[in-house]
């Protein structure tokens, strides 16, 4: 079993910024890949970015350049560091592990205002 607890979300004015972090505890070695994702009201839910144990990174193409991907082992905690936000990064975020299950956060709202 894995327990993940997002933490930074809020209302954030366009262009400014915003760390979402992601603490993980439980059976945090059988976990392969951490992520965040995030829906908006009538969207389905996407990836934003995801790293691997290694290091490996990805990112939709809609934040490349803007949001960052990092973890920190020793305090199993992931981050996204979120900049020059958009009125259309408006969502809530997930954060996500994969062992053979995958396990989800309770999310976190984003609130990007024009």
């Amino acid at each position: 079993q894995v327990q993940l607890v997002e933490s930074g979300g809020g209302l954030v004015q366009a262009v400014g910024s915003l760390r979402l972090s992601c603490a993980a505890s439980g059976s945090m070695f059988f976990i392969n890949a951490m992520g965040w994702y995030r829906q908006a009201p009538g969207k389905q839910r996407e990836l934003v970015a995801c790293i691997t144990r290694c290091g490996d990174t990805n990112y939709a193409d809609s934040v490349k350049g803007r949001f960052t991907i990092s973890r920190d082992n020793a305090k199993n905690t992931v981050y996204l560091q979120m900049n020059s936000l958009k009125s259309e990064d408006t969502a809530v975020y997930y954060c996500n592990a994969k062992t053979r299950t995958t396990y989800w956060g309770q999310g976190t709202q984003v609130t990007v205002s024009s």
